[in-house]
């Protein structure tokens, strides 16, 4: 990974990611936020239902696009945060930066949450 890639993955902003549809196997690309926490890029979203998720629950190769001052699109890997303990620690930081820490409880139960992991050709 180029040090332009390495700097830009962080700081979290704003990206786009393209999964791949469960149901039509066809690319479905969407913009969303993602951060850093300790080393790793994690990628969630409001709390409901959310067709990204599901997407990358079932297909877990994915494209995370770098859009802001460095653009790539990096292949990576989604690994699904569900361990309650683990949620919790890494939603605490999360909301956080985000200013909406006394939201912890919805976004626990509701909430999807992934670590990216990213391809060795990234």
């Amino acid at each position: 990974m180029d040090q332009p890639v390495h700097d830009a993955l962080q700081q979290g902003h704003t990206i786009d990611i393209t999964t791949i549809g469960r149901n039509s196997g066809k690319p479905s690309r969407i913009e969303i936020a993602f951060q850093n926490i300790d080393g790793t890029v994690y990628i969630s979203g409001f709390p409901g239902k959310r067709d990204w998720y599901a997407n990358m629950i079932t297909i877990p190769p994915f494209t995370f696009h770098l859009k802001q001052e460095v653009h790539a699109d990096l292949p990576a890997t989604a690994r699904p945060i569900i361990d309650p303990d683990e949620r919790r620690a890494i939603f605490i930081p999360f909301l956080a930066n985000w200013d909406r820490s006394s939201e912890i409880e919805r976004w626990m139960t509701d909430s999807p949450l992934i670590a990216v992991t990213f391809s060795d050709n990234a």
